[in-house]
This record gives C-alpha cells, sequence and structure tokens, in this order.
C-alpha cells in the first residue's frame, strides 16, 4: 500500500522541461529518498506534490485519493531554503502556522508545548526568530513542519546548519515519528545521511527517473565482486601467480596486511580464501566490498550524461 504515488508526471517551465514523465511509488510507513543532483528537478517535484503547483500532465494519487486542494492539511514539507519571519516571536510564528494548518488555538498550543519540552526549549517562545542561531531555527522549522502531525512529511536537507548532537536529535524524531505510521520523504546531496535512514529511493537527473529501489538491494545490483580479506601472516608465494593465470581472478591491492581482491564470483573468493588459510594464513576478517551509494549516484549519473 503506498502513501503517495506517481504517474507520468510532466511538469514544463517555458521551453524547459522540468519533470519528463517521472513515475514511482512511496510506500505507507517507509522513509523514502528522493535523490539528484542539483537542478535535476526534485524541488519541481516536490512543489507538485505539495500542490504549490500543478502537473501539467500525469497523475499524482495521496492515500489512495487523486491528488486535490485537501491534501496538503495531511502534508508536511520542511524546504531546504527555511521560511520563518525573523522579526517574530517563535511561539507566536509556530501557533500562526499551526492555526495555517487547521489547529484550534487550543491544540495549537498544546502540540508547541509538547514539542517545546521534547526540544527543551520551553524559554524560546517569546524568542525572536533573528535571535536564534541557524541550528536553533532549524529546530523551530521542523515543530512547524510536523505540529499538525501530518500523514506524509518531506524533508528537503533537514540537517544543514545542525551541530552533531541536534543532528542526532532530528534523526530520533524522525525515526519516532516513522515507528508512529507516518511516511517520510527525505531529500538531500548527503547519500551516507540516505545510506542510514532510507530503506528505498529514487534518482532523478534531467527531469528523468534513471534508478529506483531498495538501498540493499542497489547496492548488490551494482556490486563489483570485490572482496576485503585482513590477514595475519605470510601470503603463498604463488598468489601472484595465480592472478596472472586466472581471469578469475586479480589482486586489486596489497596493503598493511589487508588485501583487496577482485574476482567473477564468489565461488572463487571462497576459493582464494581456503587456499590462504592452507598456506598458514591467519585470517581475521573476510567480506564482501558493497558500492556506497555515494558511488552508485555517480555512476548513475555520468552514465546519463
Amino acid at each position: 500500500m503506498s502513501i503517495l504515488k506517481l504517474e507520468n508526471v510532466v511538469k514544463t517551465y517555458q521551453k524547459h522541461i522540468a519533470v519528463n514523465e517521472v513515475s514511482f511509488e512511496v510506500k505507507k510507513g517507509g522513509i523514502f529518498g528522493l535523490l539528484g543532483p542539483n537542478g535535476a528537478g526534485k524541488t519541481s517535484l516536490i512543489r507538485i506534490i505539495t500542490t504549490i503547483t500543478g502537473a501539467d500532465e500525469g497523475t499524482i494519487f495521496l492515500d489512495g485519493e487523486k491528488l486535490n486542494s485537501s491534501h496538503p492539511g495531511k502534508i508536511g514539507y520542511m524546504p531546504e531554503e527555511r521560511g520563518l519571519y525573523k522579526k517574530m516571536k517563535v511561539g507566536e510564528q509556530i501557533m500562526y502556522l499551526a492555526q495555517l494548518k487547521g489547529l484550534s488555538k487550543k491544540g495549537a498550543k498544546e502540540q508547541i508545548q509538547y514539542w517545546f519540552k521534547r526540544f527543551g526549549i520551553e524559554d524560546w517562545w517569546d524568542k525572536k526568530v533573528e535571535e536564534l542561531s541557524k541550528g536553533m531555527q532549524q529546530k523551530v522549522q521542523f515543530i512547524a513542519t510536523v505540529i499538525h502531525q501530518p500523514k506524509l512529511l518531506i524533508l528537503d536537507e533537514p540537517f544543514s546548519g545542525l551541530d552533531p548532537i541536534n543532528t542526532n536529535l532530528i534523526k530520533d524524531e524522525i525515526r519516532r515519528l516513522n515507528s508512529e505510521g507516518v511516511s517520510i520523504i527525505f531529500s538531500t546531496h548527503r547519500m551516507e545521511q540516505v545510506e542510514e535512514i532510507c530503506e528505498d529511493i529514487v534518482l532523478i537527473n534531467n527531469g528523468k527517473n534513471i534508478l529506483e529501489g531498495k538501498v540493499s538491494e542497489l547496492k548488490h545490483r551494482f556490486k563489483e565482486n570485490l572482496f576485503r580479506i585482513e590477514y595475519e601472516g605470510n601470503l603463498p608465494s604463488d598468489l601472484n601467480a595465480m592472478d596472472e593465470a586466472n581471469d578469475n581472478f586479480e589482486i586489486v591491492s596489497n596493503e598493511s596486511n589487508v588485501l583487496t581482491i577482485k574476482v567473477t564470483n564468489e565461488t572463487v573468493s571462497n576459493q582464494v580464501l581456503n587456499h590462504l588459510i592452507q598456506n598458514g594464513v591467519f585470517i581475521n576478517n573476510f567480506n564482501e566490498i558493497l558500492p556506497s551509494l555515494n558511488e552508485i549516484f555517480i555512476k548513475r549519473v555520468n552514465a546519463e550524461a
């Protein structure tokens, strides 16, 4: 069951095609990565999903219903460019934004008090936004995004400007909200954060969907049969000869008792491992090297180019 489904969505600005027949699904209760280089069309897609703009072609469904004007109340969107009023007091600002999302004054105040207590910022109510650091403003923006308890949360670079402690704080809140059933779309340039947080991704480039799937499955799809062997002792003298004589086996590097090999299949890697053990080499660690999401990202974008 999907919380969000896009079918052949197209968006054109004058003669520029910003979104070119993009289709993907975000499963209900999942954490989904929306990735792509600058100018790929991610922001255009988010604006369409949040009904800020409309698609020229294609269909979008939110929670099984065709996207309509009532749906923004079910969506929380934190843009990369923050939208807080600098001269306004924090409490008044979140109260205003919460009521815009449909909360009563009483309900908004209860939610604000709840979130202020969670973040340990109970004394921020009368502070002006301009008095806060970028990281502090980020917390306020996050609260304003989730205050109305949305079903779908869209976060664009949510950790920008945060120190490691507050980054972990926001990560914990994202995971907690997700565990309570909130579906999350996470957009960032930081691939290591995507690997840590997201289950599924779609990669957009030049307005088109060029890659999608589960992060774990994509890492296996793009693997190059590289294996890392940490060892103690002396490698057998015939290992280099095996490399030269065998097209199924290549020594990539051997430094500081770490041997990296490339093979055609896992059977060959096991043969090499057994050969080392039989020749008195003690193996501390043996594992396959899977590509990082960043490596996959660069490879696919370059292939498109």
